[in-house]
């Protein structure tokens, strides 16, 4: 919940002065700001044809109906936004989202031609208490109930750690690079092992640019869901140059 429409405008465009186009061809780079600020950027990104995508941070799963200040798919479908965040850590904690809710937004995301970016990740205790790959097993197994093969190749899934999240904390690469493997094992005891190799996961969890290349670095890891950093245009220049 940062910027208004006017800050998201001109961070876009610090951005686009900082990235060249060799960056957009190897990296693919998709921003994600504020319901309100959707609109602004994506007028932005189309005027001055910048290679971004566009994402949204949340979704209703209903189509329409009585969800009064709810944003639903066919909403950020209509606004060409490639993207959905669905399930984040936050959603999770401070909004009482559970795996059914998740799986519905999934779900809606992919019925309306978008790509859910799904988060997944344990507490600290659960890590302390040797839960981490049972905990993300099971998010991502009732995340993607009831989907096909297909479906399954257009998710996202985004490994964050909730106590790396805001903290300045972050997993090691090799650790996070196992937990990494755990999902694509999870995906492939459903789906298949072309469809857990095909699948792009990424780290999330305080990636700034001094520990991107590290994570970078991992076999296991396609790329990162950047929090914080990505409110400087400076830092997020500097991570994607990095990745």
């Amino acid at each position: 919940m940062h910027k208004t429409h006017l800050e998201a405008i001109q961070a876009v465009q610090k951005l686009s002065y900082l990235l060249d186009r060799e960056d957009s061809e190897r990296v693919e780079i998709v921003i994600c700001p504020p319901f309100t600020a959707l609109r602004s950027v994506q007028t932005l990104l189309d005027a001055d044809r910048l290679p971004y995508g566009l994402g949204a941070q949340n979704v209703h799963p209903e189509e329409q109906g009585a969800f009064t200040g709810e944003v639903s798919a066919p909403m950020l479908a209509a606004l060409g936004v490639g993207y959905v965040i669905v399930g984040h850590s936050e959603r999770r904690q401070l909004f009482g989202e559970d795996d059914v809710l998740v799986q519905r937004k999934v779900r809606s995301v992919l019925a309306h031609g978008m790509r859910p970016i799904l988060c997944v990740g344990e507490t600290l205790a659960e890590r302390e208490a040797g839960g981490t790959a049972s905990k993300v097993a099971q998010q991502v197994r009732r995340a993607l109930d009831g989907l096909d093969a297909e479906r399954a190749r257009e998710v996202v899934i985004a490994y964050e750690p909730i106590w790396a999240i805001g903290t300045g904390r972050n997993a090691e690469p090799t650790d996070a690079g196992q937990v990494v493997a755990e999902i694509r094992r999870t995906v492939a005891e459903r789906f298949g092992e072309a469809v857990a190799a095909e699948l792009r996961v990424q780290y999330g969890g305080s990636v700034s640019p001094g520990n991107v290349r590290g994570f970078m670095a991992h076999p296991e890891i396609d790329g990162a869901l950047v929090g914080g950093a990505s409110l400087d245009p400076e830092s997020f220049a500097l991570i994607v140059k990095g990745s």
